[in-house]
């Protein structure tokens, strides 16, 4: 029994309880306060002269006629701004054999992709800083693109500084491959390609940079998940004292994980900053969001499964190539989508020999890098797909194929063939719960009905495995100054409410509502009276923020062990007070009460009222501590797993290769839950944008590298009118790891919609020769499997 169950009807209860989040209604009315609002005295702003070519040789750069336009403040190149920034690597100590160029603010030789700032214009208006860009004259040598990832494999090394295009390679062999693959009585093998793709979060990169050089001070207003990595990048990269370095991230319209990584525009503004001593604003306008936010995905895949003569899986083969741009990311890597995919392939399935092999290559295109559900997609696919392949092969139904191969819920803890440990996950309990809230077997009559006359509609599931709550062993062990813990301070104020300040941070999935709620509860007081303040390097403690689904894991740990210590503190106050036992009393509904009976004795408001201004009542030497600060770090294994299932039904149209998205189900298991509706949310979430993948979602190049639909005229993202209901249903399965039980649940929705959705397309084809294995699936693919095309 964990320790909330039925604690939901006490007073104040709020931990497992739908509440609704503080600032939606101002972000709805339009109050939200985001970097693009602000504007601050002498404030100058930015536009950049990007590269046409995605690559080639600078050979000269004419700016005389930009400097020379009225409003114009400065102009900087590459060598204005490498003089006093320390290049930065994306490389991670712990994968040794890792590699990528050295980066600066703007190229000093080189360009590296279509898009890439070359020169950062500085004027008393965005337009006066545009216009004066298009009057500088770059002139480059173009050279050779390397698009294709296959072909930069064996290429000539695009940057100097290496002797190859590979940035890391690793391979995985638990023994016994080739013997399962010539025992096997069944094998199955397919090949599989998945776009890139972009955030196009609501809100595009922004940052306002405001240097003192009174005070050798910054402070940055920047629309980032992390701003105390940037405190520490700007620090370091800049060489000024991080107690000089604020980071401020008001309201983030979105991220994904895309605003994690270091970009080349945001630490040229801060550098023309430094140069000027005067704030500068940069906004990403929608097409330079294109070709300069990080893509993810990019991957080709083999995939091999050896099964015996009851469908049990025996072995697991798989070969990942991992396309990554220019540059590996800094500080956390592009190498780390490629390392999850590898090691959550087959996670849910009992067996024990597996083999692959990664490579990760460069070539002259858009970074990729982290966004939401690291690698995760990939792997469900491919595993996924080929299970269903094999039952088609075997002659069995999807659920139960999967019910012959499962890790048994009673069987944990177990290591996968990977080398990941899990606690204890629950794929039976989770297949099951899908099947009957699809109404499965109903869903296959009116199929094999509908099939009759010619309709053709198709059922895919899915199941995964989720990564969450990353201890140091993620980032900390490979150098990179990332921080796994978080801090809390929480205080007590003179009218008896609690305000929080905190480390996770807010992009709008509910951050601050989940904290105020685990505050609430353990404090025993009304929701209403917790103030949550997240975002501020210099108000709130040093902590790791909000990715890979670590807020409620990490940050709802802090808090609740935060008020806990808090609790503790006014128990003692009251209890000299009222001359009783601190642990004869309690607190709920805002009054100290006795614990046994519930009788209220004194209002919190009267504790701090006599603690803060009658100190001089209560006993002599009596220090009243109606404040604590605390950290906290996830301890023993390096994540806490989760899991889940889903479900989608679609129909194709043969003709036209349309599809329409009819529902989609998810069962998912996110630990303990804090707030079913907002879990709810980001699961809905997370589907549309792994269903956006699967069908829309693609930035696509040509041979030469350049972005052919780079922008939002041309790439497709889902719309309201093409999503499906989407039906979810909650298993809970608490980590043991932390008091609260909390594992994450962000990146779930986009884990598996995409296989199950292509499971569904592939079992609508079922008899029309017709398998699809790339995503998106768009009309012209599936008429190109149907051979109409």
């Amino acid at each position: 029994m964990n320790a909330f169950a039925g604690s939901i009807d006490k007073p104040n209860s709020y931990i497992g309880r739908s509440v609704s989040r503080p600032n939606a209604k101002r972000l709805l009315e339009g109050r939200g306060r985001y970097v693009t609002d602000l504007v601050l005295p002498r404030m100058l702003h930015a536009a950049f002269v990007r590269s046409p070519y995605a690559h080639g040789k600078i050979v000269s750069i004419d700016i005389d006629e930009a400097k020379a336009l009225s409003g114009v403040r400065a102009v900087f190149t590459g060598e204005d701004l490498a003089s006093i920034c320390a290049p930065w690597t994306g490389t991670l100590e712990h994968f040794s054999n890792m590699k990528s160029p050295p980066q600066v603010p703007l190229p000093l030789e080189k360009v590296m992709w279509s898009g890439q700032p070359v020169v950062l214009i500085v004027a008393d208006s965005r337009a006066i800083a545009e216009d004066a860009a298009e009057l500088v004259i770059v002139d480059i040598e173009e050279l050779p693109a390397l698009a294709d990832p296959v072909e930069a494999m064996s290429a000539a090394a695009m940057s100097q500084e290496l002797a190859d295009n590979i940035c890391f390679a690793t391979k995985l062999d638990s023994g016994g491959v080739e013997e399962a693959f010539d025992a096997a009585d069944t094998t199955v093998e397919q090949s599989f390609i998945f776009g890139r793709h972009t955030a196009v979060t609501l809100e595009p990169r922004a940052i306002v940079a405001d240097y003192d050089p009174s005070e050798n001070r910054l402070t940055a207003h920047h629309a980032t998940q992390t701003p105390y990595q940037f405190q520490d990048v700007y620090s370091r990269h800049y060489g000024i004292p991080e107690a000089n370095v604020r980071v401020i991230a008001p309201d983030i319209g979105g991220s994904f994980g895309m605003k994690l990584h270091v970009y080349h525009e945001e630490m040229a503004v801060v550098g023309a900053s430094i140069r000027l001593g005067r704030p500068i604003k940069y906004v990403a306008d929608r097409m330079e969001s294109f070709v300069s936010d990080i893509h993810a995905r990019d991957h080709r895949i083999t995939g091999r499964l050896a099964l015996d003569r009851d469908g049990r899986i025996t072995a697991m083969d798989v070969d990942d190539l991992t396309a990554i741009g220019a540059f590996s990311s800094y500080p956390r890597t592009s190498a780390v989508e490629g390392n999850q995919v590898i090691r959550l392939m087959g996670a849910p399935y009992d067996f024990s020999s597996y083999r692959a092999n990664l490579s990760v290559v460069f070539q002259n295109k858009v970074q990729t890098s982290q966004y939401r559900a690291v690698g995760h997609p990939i792997a469900c696919a491919v595993t996924e797909c080929l299970v269903d392949a094999a039952a088609r092969e075997l002659g069995l139904d999807p659920f139960e194929i999967r019910e012959r191969n499962l890790i048994p819920d009673r069987s944990y803890p177990r290591t996968s063939p990977t080398g990941y440990q899990f606690e204890k996950l629950s794929h039976q309990v989770c297949l099951a719960r899908l099947k009957s809230i699809m109404n499965y077997d109903a869903l296959r009559a009116e199929q094999a009905g509908l099939r009759q006359n010619g309709i053709l509609r198709g059922i895919g599931i899915a199941l995964f495995v989720e990564i969450t709550n990353p201890s140091p062993a993620f980032y900390g062990v490979g150098g990179a100054r990332i921080s796994a813990q978080d801090g809390a301070i929480l205080k007590l104020t003179p009218s008896g409410e609690v305000h929080c300040s905190i480390s996770v941070t807010e992009q709008g999935q509910g951050t601050e509502t989940i904290i105020g709620q685990i505050v609430a509860d353990q404090l025993g007081i009304d929701r209403e009276k917790v103030r949550v303040m997240t975002g501020d390097t210099d108000t709130t403690p040093h902590g790791g923020a909000t990715w890979a689904c670590r807020g409620a894991g990490i940050g709802g740990e802090t808090a609740l062990q935060a008020a806990r210590k808090l609790k503790a503190n006014l128990l003692a106050v009251a209890g000299l007070i009222l001359q009783a036992q601190p642990g004869e009393l309690d607190i709920r509904a805002d009054w100290i009460v006795e614990a046994v009976t519930g009788q209220q004795r004194v209002s919190l408001a009267e504790v701090a009222r006599i603690a803060f201004f009658r100190s001089d009542t209560l006993p002599p030497e009596t220090q009243a501590q109606l404040s604590v600060v605390h950290h906290y770090a996830p301890q023993g294994y390096p994540f806490a797993f989760t899991n889940g299932a889903q479900g989608c039904l679609v129909e194709v149209d043969a003709e036209t290769g349309f599809v329409k998205i009819l529902k989609h189900w998810v069962v998912e298991d996110c630990g303990r839950i804090i707030n079913p509706l907002l879990v709810d949310e980001q699961v809905r979430g997370g589907v549309v944008q792994g269903l956006g993948a699967a069908f829309f979602e693609e930035c696509l190049y040509n041979e030469e590298g350049q972005l052919t639909n780079g922008s939002l005229a041309d790439y497709l993202v889902p719309m309201a009118c093409e999503m499906p209901d989407i039906e979810i249903s909650h298993v809970e399965t608490p980590t043991r790891d932390t008091e609260l039980g909390a594992k994450g649940c962000g990146e779930a929705g986009t884990a598996a919609a995409s296989a199950a959705a292509m499971n569904a397309v592939n079992d609508a084809l079922v008899g029309h020769g017709a398998v699809l294995t790339q995503i998106p699936m768009t009309p012209t693919r599936i008429l190109r499997a149907l051979g109409t095309i």
